[in-house]
């Protein structure tokens, strides 16, 4: 002031209520969580230069989580803020994924090792069960044992997972205790094949001729079709037709690869991208060019940490060969732990950031999908097959069926045989020829009862129909479908009702939630499947409503081990 007299003190915030507003002792801050300013420093500097688009939410997410171990309501809000999201938006897509840790302020984080012991089929039939009972007393009291759904490595059940960065396999309680102790993982991973050895065998020739202008795009369409090469991943879309639907659709266009598998009884994916990773993309790359993509996506499940490693370190590769710049970028997202995302909607949901909540249909992916633009889609497999069909010609693949069938799978067998894993075998082999010519046989001790022919989803067959090609619409008449081609083998010494309420409550464990029938179904069928007898009539219009009503083929397919075993097993349902 001018007198050089300091100004009167105001009054504080609470108190300056203009007159007749009723307000009384207001707060001096907003209503609502109040942004840390520590974390939110903290969440800056983590994300540093990369972008705060929308899509990249899970990412960043991802980043949290491996970076602080969890993710801390505070680190949220900081996190809502710096990409300009609501704190709802953000916590809803957190929350929706198994994989990241949600820790209120306050609250004890997690501890700094967890154990999660697979209680997918094959792993159950292996021993997993007691595992995940008698582990907490033979490690440390500040490690965590937690039961997870498939990992994807069936063929070597039972499965663990140390951490999030590596896997035991054929676990045993002494070697889980050893690790957990920070001692040895004998993993004997697999030598994938590298660039140079890749490029010395005829690698990246048919992109390299596409690119140049000496294959066309109605040359790769063609050949694909005259193989009869469909969608593997479980649909069988043909997938020439696919692409010329996508490339005819107005621009932008978009790829994206489901390699999220999470069929409990499906590792061909995992398979292909361990060992043969540059066959894999050089399928994705000559897709991405065909159908004029703007960009790819390859949406990798979360439990394969190895494989996101090795696919970086190829698309760099790649990338330094000169052909991302001369197609589009290629970008690697995770996903975390949801298995409704290999649903070719929910994929797309998730890469966009977002909860992967299944999409109504119509309209289509390929006219409608990622980011709202017309999208091919396909899965590893279908792609991993593109350059042989080209090189080789559309004859040498459509010519390798058996029992009237053409082409060739990856099959994913494990449970009761002698030599599970990925078998390259003809489309429409039986499962006995399967067993006897691919497997070596039964495992010691076990007789041959029933089979998964399609994963979790696929239905039950027994061992009397053990002649029925495998192939698409080959099982249709039986209540069953190949899918992705997981075999799980079951034995005379396997219960068939645990194996029908192993999957139901896998299935309960992995709905979206988003729609009645199947958020309830599953629920409900899991808790008539504890009884000790089963009420058919029940479970008979459970199983018809959750068909009708569900959104996706996750609820619709969910019934069939029930119906399976009703129709298939009757004497098993008096033990």
């Amino acid at each position: 002031m001018a007198d050089g007299n300091p100004p009167p003190p105001q009054r504080p915030l609470e108190r300056q209520i203009a007159p007749g507003s009723g307000r009384r002792n207001a707060p001096p801050t907003p209503k609502g969580r109040q942004l840390d300013p520590e974390a939110a420093d903290a969440v800056r500097a983590l994300l540093g230069d990369r972008s705060r688009q929308r899509d990249l939410l899970i990412e960043h997410l991802h980043l949290l989580q491996d970076h602080f171990g969890c993710l801390h309501a505070r680190h949220l809000h900081a996190l809502a803020e710096e990409m300009r999201l609501p704190m709802a938006v953000v916590y809803e897509v957190a929350s929706f994924y198994a994989h990241f840790d949600i820790v209120d302020d306050g609250e004890t984080p997690p501890p700094d090792l967890t154990i999660r012991v697979c209680d997918g089929i094959a792993c159950e039939m292996a021993g997993a069960q007691e595992l995940l009972a008698k582990l907490p007393q033979a490690v440390s009291d500040k490690i965590r044992v937690l039961s997870g759904p498939c990992m994807g490595r069936c063929d070597t059940a039972p499965v663990a997972e140390i951490g999030h960065q590596g896997h035991m396999h054929h676990a045993t309680l002494s070697s889980l205790a050893i690790a957990a102790a920070g001692g040895p993982m004998e993993l004997h991973e697999p030598t994938p094949v590298d660039y140079e050895t890749y490029v010395a065998h005829g690698g990246y020739t048919v992109l390299q001729e596409l690119l140049d202008g000496r294959r066309t795009f109605d040359s790769i369409v063609g050949a694909l079709s005259d193989a009869n090469l469909r969608g593997l991943g479980g649909a069988g879309f043909p997938a020439g037709k696919k692409w010329g639907i996508v490339r005819q659709q107005p621009h932008p266009h978009y790829v994206a690869i489901n390699a999220d598998e999470g069929e409990p009884g499906t590792f061909k994916d995992r398979w292909c991208m361990e060992r043969d990773p540059h066959r894999f993309l050089e399928g994705a790359l000559i897709a991405s060019a065909a159908v004029q993509a703007d960009a790819c996506y390859i949406y990798l499940r979360d439990e394969y940490p190895k494989v996101n490693r090795l696919l970086q370190e190829a698309l760099d590769r790649v990338a330094r060969a000169g052909y991302i710049d001369r197609i589009c970028p290629v970008y690697l997202r995770r996903g975390a732990g949801a298995y409704i995302c290999g649903e070719e909607s929910a994929m797309l949901e998730s890469i966009e950031g977002k909860r992967g909540l299944p999409r109504h249909k119509p309209p289509f992916a390929a006219e409608v999908g990622l980011f709202g633009q017309p999208t091919l889609t396909n899965n590893v497999e279908t792609l991993y097959w593109v350059r042989d069909i080209i090189q080789h010609g559309p004859q040498w693949f459509a010519g390798k069926g058996r029992n009237g069938r053409s082409g060739l799978r990856l099959f994913s067998v494990s449970g009761r045989v002698k030599e599970p894993g990925v078998k390259h075998a003809p489309a429409g082999i039986t499962v006995r020829e399967l067993i006897d010519e691919y497997c070596g046989g039964m495992a010691e001790g076990h007789s041959f009862k029933a089979y998964l022919p399609g994963g979790a989803s696929g239905g039950i067959l027994p061992a009397s129909k053990s002649d029925i090609p495998l192939d698409f619409g080959s099982l249709d008449e039986y209540g069953c479908f190949i899918g992705s081609a997981a075999i799980v083998i079951l034995s005379d010494q396997d219960d068939i009702k645990a194996a029908a309420r192993n999957l139901m409550r896998f299935f309960k464990a992995e709905s979206c939630g988003q729609c009645t029938p199947c958020r309830n179904g599953t629920e409900k069928a899991v808790k008539l499947l504890e009884r000790d007898r089963w009420d058919q009539e029940l479970l008979a219009d459970l199983s018809q409503v959750m068909r009708d009503a569900s959104i996706c083929g996750l609820g619709q397919a969910a019934p069939n081990p029930i119906d399976c075993v009703f129709k298939y097993f009757p004497e098993d349902l008096e033990t």
